[in-house]
Protein backbone atom coordinates (compact mmCIF):
# COMPACT_ATOMS: atom_id res chain seq x y z
CA UNK A 1 0.00 0.00 0.00
CA UNK A 2 3.37 2.06 0.62
CA UNK A 3 4.26 1.67 -2.59
CA UNK A 4 1.20 2.22 -4.44
CA UNK A 5 0.67 5.53 -2.05
CA UNK A 6 4.44 6.74 -3.13
CA UNK A 7 3.98 5.61 -6.48
CA UNK A 8 0.46 8.23 -7.08
CA UNK A 9 2.36 10.76 -5.04
CA UNK A 10 5.50 10.73 -7.94
CA UNK A 11 2.20 10.68 -10.83
CA UNK A 12 0.90 13.46 -9.13
CA UNK A 13 4.38 15.20 -9.02
CA UNK A 14 4.75 14.44 -12.83
CA UNK A 15 1.66 16.00 -13.30
CA UNK A 16 2.05 19.20 -11.87
CA UNK A 17 5.46 19.61 -13.49
CA UNK A 18 3.72 19.15 -17.01
CA UNK A 19 1.45 21.79 -16.22
CA UNK A 20 4.02 24.02 -15.20
CA UNK A 21 5.71 22.84 -18.53
CA UNK A 22 3.13 24.14 -20.37
CA UNK A 23 2.59 27.52 -19.20
CA UNK A 24 5.90 28.25 -19.53
CA UNK A 25 5.56 27.40 -23.39
CA UNK A 26 2.27 29.37 -23.51
CA UNK A 27 4.30 32.30 -22.42
CA UNK A 28 6.41 31.86 -25.43
CA UNK A 29 4.69 31.31 -28.64
CA UNK A 30 5.52 30.28 -31.66
CA UNK A 31 2.46 30.79 -33.31
CA UNK A 32 -0.66 32.76 -34.13
CA UNK A 33 -3.08 30.95 -31.89
CA UNK A 34 -0.18 30.97 -29.38
CA UNK A 35 0.55 34.54 -29.71
CA UNK A 36 -3.37 35.90 -29.35
CA UNK A 37 -3.75 33.64 -26.42
CA UNK A 38 -0.70 34.85 -24.75
CA UNK A 39 -2.51 38.54 -25.39
CA UNK A 40 -5.87 37.19 -24.25
CA UNK A 41 -3.37 35.89 -20.75
CA UNK A 42 -1.81 39.34 -20.37
CA UNK A 43 -4.65 41.41 -20.69
CA UNK A 44 -6.96 39.62 -18.46
CA UNK A 45 -4.44 39.53 -15.80
CA UNK A 46 -3.42 42.89 -16.57
CA UNK A 47 -7.21 43.83 -15.67
CA UNK A 48 -7.70 41.73 -12.75
CA UNK A 49 -4.40 43.56 -11.36
CA UNK A 50 -6.24 46.87 -11.34
CA UNK A 51 -8.42 45.55 -8.28
CA UNK A 52 -5.98 43.41 -6.75
CA UNK A 53 -2.98 45.84 -6.45
CA UNK A 54 -5.06 49.10 -5.18
CA UNK A 55 -6.81 46.51 -2.35
CA UNK A 56 -3.41 45.79 -1.15
CA UNK A 57 -2.39 48.85 -1.40
CA UNK A 58 -5.97 50.58 0.78
CA UNK A 59 -5.91 47.50 3.14
CA UNK A 60 -2.43 48.73 4.23
CA UNK A 61 -3.16 52.38 3.64
CA UNK A 62 -6.01 51.89 6.13
CA UNK A 63 -4.15 49.65 8.57
CA UNK A 64 -1.58 52.48 8.92
CA UNK A 65 -4.01 55.37 8.76
CA UNK A 66 -6.29 54.48 11.77
CA UNK A 67 -3.08 52.65 14.04
CA UNK A 68 -3.79 53.63 17.54
CA UNK A 69 -0.82 55.96 17.68
CA UNK A 70 -2.35 58.43 15.14
CA UNK A 71 -4.46 61.05 16.71
CA UNK A 72 -5.06 62.27 13.46
CA UNK A 73 -7.52 59.27 12.56
CA UNK A 74 -10.69 60.63 13.36
CA UNK A 75 -13.00 57.84 15.19
CA UNK A 76 -16.46 57.77 13.11
CA UNK A 77 -18.60 55.00 15.31
CA UNK A 78 -21.97 56.56 13.78
CA UNK A 79 -20.55 56.44 9.86
CA UNK A 80 -23.28 53.97 8.44
CA UNK A 81 -23.75 54.74 4.94
CA UNK A 82 -21.48 56.50 2.11
CA UNK A 83 -22.69 56.94 -1.75
CA UNK A 84 -19.60 57.93 -2.87
CA UNK A 85 -18.01 54.61 -1.59
CA UNK A 86 -21.01 52.74 -2.37
CA UNK A 87 -20.74 54.07 -6.36
CA UNK A 88 -16.41 53.06 -6.28
CA UNK A 89 -17.45 49.75 -4.39
CA UNK A 90 -19.54 48.20 -6.80
CA UNK A 91 -18.50 50.07 -10.94
CA UNK A 92 -14.89 49.01 -10.64
CA UNK A 93 -15.88 45.60 -10.31
CA UNK A 94 -18.66 45.52 -12.88
CA UNK A 95 -16.43 47.02 -14.86
CA UNK A 96 -13.86 44.67 -14.40
CA UNK A 97 -16.29 41.99 -15.25
CA UNK A 98 -17.45 43.63 -18.66
CA UNK A 99 -13.92 43.89 -19.80
CA UNK A 100 -12.80 40.40 -19.21
CA UNK A 101 -16.26 39.06 -20.43
CA UNK A 102 -15.54 40.90 -23.56
CA UNK A 103 -11.93 39.44 -23.82
CA UNK A 104 -13.15 36.20 -23.06
CA UNK A 105 -15.96 36.49 -25.51
CA UNK A 106 -14.15 37.73 -28.69
CA UNK A 107 -11.02 35.65 -28.29
CA UNK A 108 -13.51 32.69 -28.02
CA UNK A 109 -15.13 33.65 -31.26
CA UNK A 110 -11.61 34.40 -33.19
CA UNK A 111 -10.37 31.35 -31.68
CA UNK A 112 -12.74 29.01 -32.14
CA UNK A 113 -10.68 25.20 -32.68
CA UNK A 114 -12.42 24.65 -36.28
CA UNK A 115 -12.12 28.09 -37.55
CA UNK A 116 -10.13 27.92 -40.24
CA UNK A 117 -6.33 30.37 -40.23
CA UNK A 118 -6.17 32.40 -42.97
CA UNK A 119 -3.00 32.06 -45.44
CA UNK A 120 -1.81 31.59 -48.92
CA UNK A 121 -1.26 28.01 -48.83
CA UNK A 122 -3.35 24.83 -49.13
CA UNK A 123 -3.79 23.50 -44.97
CA UNK A 124 -2.41 20.38 -44.32
CA UNK A 125 -4.18 17.52 -43.00
CA UNK A 126 -3.38 15.25 -40.22
CA UNK A 127 -5.65 12.43 -37.84
CA UNK A 128 -4.64 12.26 -34.53
CA UNK A 129 -5.50 9.62 -32.28
CA UNK A 130 -4.92 9.17 -28.59
CA UNK A 131 -3.91 6.14 -27.47
CA UNK A 132 -3.10 4.11 -24.30
CA UNK A 133 -0.46 5.50 -23.82
CA UNK A 134 0.81 7.00 -27.25
CA UNK A 135 -0.02 9.67 -29.57
CA UNK A 136 -0.98 8.16 -33.52
CA UNK A 137 -0.66 10.89 -36.19
CA UNK A 138 -2.27 9.97 -39.69
CA UNK A 139 -1.19 11.89 -42.79
CA UNK A 140 -4.02 11.05 -45.17
CA UNK A 141 -2.94 12.99 -48.31
CA UNK A 142 1.08 11.50 -47.82
CA UNK A 143 -0.37 8.06 -46.96
CA UNK A 144 1.85 7.76 -44.26
CA UNK A 145 1.10 7.52 -40.36
CA UNK A 146 3.73 8.33 -37.03
CA UNK A 147 3.49 7.49 -33.54
CA UNK A 148 4.90 10.24 -31.34
CA UNK A 149 6.16 12.57 -33.67
CA UNK A 150 4.77 15.17 -35.70
CA UNK A 151 6.16 16.66 -38.65
CA UNK A 152 4.59 19.55 -40.06
CA UNK A 153 5.76 22.37 -42.60
CA UNK A 154 6.50 26.00 -40.91
CA UNK A 155 4.50 28.52 -42.22
CA UNK A 156 1.24 26.18 -43.26
CA UNK A 157 -1.68 25.88 -41.50
CA UNK A 158 -2.28 22.35 -40.01
CA UNK A 159 -6.25 21.28 -40.15
CA UNK A 160 -6.23 18.44 -37.17
CA UNK A 161 -9.19 16.35 -36.85
CA UNK A 162 -8.75 14.39 -33.38
CA UNK A 163 -10.47 11.36 -31.66
CA UNK A 164 -9.77 8.62 -29.44
CA UNK A 165 -9.15 5.02 -29.03
CA UNK A 166 -10.36 4.30 -25.65
CA UNK A 167 -10.44 6.94 -23.08
CA UNK A 168 -10.80 10.67 -22.79
CA UNK A 169 -7.58 12.53 -23.65
CA UNK A 170 -6.68 15.92 -24.64
CA UNK A 171 -4.50 17.40 -27.22
CA UNK A 172 -1.70 20.32 -26.23
CA UNK A 173 0.75 21.72 -27.87
CA UNK A 174 1.60 24.74 -25.77
CA UNK A 175 4.01 27.26 -28.12
CA UNK A 176 1.62 26.37 -30.85
CA UNK A 177 -1.71 27.14 -28.91
CA UNK A 178 -5.29 25.75 -28.34
CA UNK A 179 -5.74 22.94 -26.27
CA UNK A 180 -8.29 20.17 -27.18
CA UNK A 181 -10.16 16.76 -25.90
CA UNK A 182 -10.00 13.28 -27.74
CA UNK A 183 -13.20 11.54 -27.01
CA UNK A 184 -14.18 8.08 -28.33
CA UNK A 185 -16.97 7.84 -30.87
CA UNK A 186 -16.12 11.44 -31.10
CA UNK A 187 -14.58 13.87 -33.59
CA UNK A 188 -13.22 17.34 -32.79
CA UNK A 189 -11.53 19.89 -35.40
CA UNK A 190 -8.40 22.10 -34.33
CA UNK A 191 -5.97 24.50 -36.55
CA UNK A 192 -2.66 25.10 -35.85
CA UNK A 193 0.50 26.98 -37.72
CA UNK A 194 4.39 27.22 -37.15
CA UNK A 195 5.50 30.78 -37.79
CA UNK A 196 9.02 29.32 -37.84
CA UNK A 197 10.92 26.40 -37.70
CA UNK A 198 11.63 24.59 -34.96
CA UNK A 199 11.14 21.57 -32.26
CA UNK A 200 8.34 22.05 -29.96
CA UNK A 201 6.95 19.85 -27.30
CA UNK A 202 3.21 17.84 -27.25
CA UNK A 203 1.55 16.66 -24.60
CA UNK A 204 -1.69 15.03 -22.79
CA UNK A 205 -2.73 17.38 -20.51
CA UNK A 206 -5.78 15.39 -19.52
CA UNK A 207 -5.19 12.57 -16.71
CA UNK A 208 -5.58 8.88 -18.57
CA UNK A 209 -4.02 6.05 -16.69
CA UNK A 210 -0.71 4.92 -15.37
CA UNK A 211 1.04 5.90 -18.50
CA UNK A 212 -0.54 9.96 -18.35
CA UNK A 213 3.05 10.98 -17.80
CA UNK A 214 4.59 9.19 -20.84
CA UNK A 215 2.33 10.85 -23.40
CA UNK A 216 4.77 13.24 -25.06
CA UNK A 217 5.75 13.80 -28.26
CA UNK A 218 7.44 15.74 -30.54
CA UNK A 219 6.23 18.39 -33.04
CA UNK A 220 8.98 19.34 -36.20
CA UNK A 221 8.21 22.27 -37.90
CA UNK A 222 10.68 21.89 -41.14
CA UNK A 223 10.50 24.25 -44.40
CA UNK A 224 8.40 23.20 -47.14
CA UNK A 225 10.78 21.63 -49.32
CA UNK A 226 12.19 19.65 -46.20
CA UNK A 227 8.85 18.33 -45.34
CA UNK A 228 8.57 17.17 -49.09
CA UNK A 229 11.72 15.32 -48.52
CA UNK A 230 10.65 14.14 -45.46
CA UNK A 231 7.12 12.62 -46.95
CA UNK A 232 9.14 10.80 -49.48
CA UNK A 233 11.37 8.80 -47.43
CA UNK A 234 8.57 8.29 -44.87
CA UNK A 235 6.67 7.12 -47.50
CA UNK A 236 9.58 4.46 -47.93
CA UNK A 237 8.68 2.57 -44.47
CA UNK A 238 8.52 -1.16 -44.22
CA UNK A 239 6.26 -0.74 -41.24
CA UNK A 240 2.57 -0.85 -42.36
CA UNK A 241 -0.29 0.59 -39.97
CA UNK A 242 -2.93 -2.07 -41.44
CA UNK A 243 -6.14 -2.56 -39.00
CA UNK A 244 -4.11 -5.43 -37.51
CA UNK A 245 -1.33 -3.38 -36.68
CA UNK A 246 -3.74 -0.64 -35.15
CA UNK A 247 -5.30 -3.07 -33.09
CA UNK A 248 -1.98 -4.33 -31.23
CA UNK A 249 -0.96 -0.39 -30.91
CA UNK A 250 -4.37 -0.01 -29.27
CA UNK A 251 -3.31 -2.01 -26.15
CA UNK A 252 -1.56 -0.33 -23.46
CA UNK A 253 1.58 0.63 -23.70
CA UNK A 254 4.57 2.78 -22.19
CA UNK A 255 7.06 5.06 -23.41
CA UNK A 256 7.05 4.26 -27.04
CA UNK A 257 9.64 5.49 -29.26
CA UNK A 258 8.96 7.33 -32.63
CA UNK A 259 7.36 5.42 -34.93
CA UNK A 260 6.90 5.88 -38.90
CA UNK A 261 4.51 3.77 -40.94
CA UNK A 262 3.45 3.38 -44.50
CA UNK A 263 -0.69 3.79 -44.55
CA UNK A 264 -2.50 0.67 -44.97
CA UNK A 265 -5.97 2.12 -45.49
CA UNK A 266 -6.81 5.60 -46.66
CA UNK A 267 -10.14 5.48 -44.37
CA UNK A 268 -7.87 4.07 -41.30
CA UNK A 269 -9.46 7.02 -39.26
CA UNK A 270 -12.92 7.08 -40.09
CA UNK A 271 -13.03 3.25 -39.33
CA UNK A 272 -11.41 4.20 -35.57
CA UNK A 273 -14.21 7.11 -35.86
CA UNK A 274 -17.12 4.98 -36.59
CA UNK A 275 -15.78 2.02 -34.01
CA UNK A 276 -15.55 -0.22 -37.93
CA UNK A 277 -12.33 -1.22 -35.72
CA UNK A 278 -13.19 -2.27 -31.93
CA UNK A 279 -12.02 0.59 -29.57
CA UNK A 280 -8.84 -0.10 -27.33
CA UNK A 281 -9.36 -1.63 -24.14
CA UNK A 282 -8.48 1.04 -22.01
CA UNK A 283 -6.05 1.44 -19.06
CA UNK A 284 -8.84 0.42 -16.43
CA UNK A 285 -9.04 -3.31 -18.46
CA UNK A 286 -4.65 -3.78 -18.18
CA UNK A 287 -2.95 -4.10 -15.20
CA UNK A 288 -0.73 -1.75 -13.06
CA UNK A 289 1.97 -1.77 -15.15
CA UNK A 290 1.02 -1.86 -18.69
CA UNK A 291 3.32 -4.01 -21.10
CA UNK A 292 6.19 -2.53 -22.23
CA UNK A 293 6.46 -1.14 -26.24
CA UNK A 294 6.71 -4.13 -28.41
CA UNK A 295 5.02 -6.72 -26.06
CA UNK A 296 2.27 -8.32 -26.13
CA UNK A 297 -0.82 -6.55 -23.89
CA UNK A 298 -2.22 -9.55 -21.50
CA UNK A 299 -5.34 -10.56 -21.74
CA UNK A 300 -7.71 -9.53 -18.68
CA UNK A 301 -10.78 -11.61 -18.13
CA UNK A 302 -14.08 -10.03 -16.88
CA UNK A 303 -15.75 -11.43 -13.79
CA UNK A 304 -18.90 -12.41 -14.74
CA UNK A 305 -22.24 -10.26 -13.52
CA UNK A 306 -24.15 -13.00 -10.53
CA UNK A 307 -27.83 -14.28 -12.29
CA UNK A 308 -26.46 -12.81 -15.88
CA UNK A 309 -24.70 -15.00 -18.50
CA UNK A 310 -21.32 -14.04 -19.54
CA UNK A 311 -20.93 -11.57 -22.08
CA UNK A 312 -17.98 -9.80 -23.86
CA UNK A 313 -16.58 -6.54 -22.54
CA UNK A 314 -18.60 -3.45 -24.31
CA UNK A 315 -16.30 -1.80 -26.69
CA UNK A 316 -17.71 1.35 -25.90
CA UNK A 317 -19.91 3.42 -23.63
CA UNK A 318 -21.67 5.00 -26.15
CA UNK A 319 -23.53 3.40 -29.14
CA UNK A 320 -21.96 2.92 -32.26
CA UNK A 321 -25.61 4.02 -34.11
CA UNK A 322 -25.06 7.52 -31.84
CA UNK A 323 -21.38 7.55 -32.30
CA UNK A 324 -22.33 7.65 -36.14
CA UNK A 325 -24.49 10.18 -35.52
CA UNK A 326 -22.16 12.12 -33.90
CA UNK A 327 -19.55 12.07 -36.12
CA UNK A 328 -21.67 12.92 -39.21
Amino acid sequence: MRRRNAGLRWVALAGVALTLSGCIGVLNPKGPVGHAEKLILVNSVAIMLTIVIPTILVTLGVAWWFRASNTRAKYQPEFVYSGQVELIVWAIPILVIVLLGGIAWIGSHDLDPPKPLVADVKPLEVQVVSLDWKWLFIYPEQNIATINQLVIPAATPVHFELTSSSVMNAFFVPQLGGMIYTMNGMRTNLNLLANEPGEFHGLSSNYSGNGFSGMNFTVRAIPAADFASWTQTAQQSTEVLDDAAYIALSHPTQNVPPTIYKLGSPELFRSILTQKLPPGPGPATGPMHAAPAGAEAPKVEMPATPGMPDAEAPHSMMPASLSSKQEG
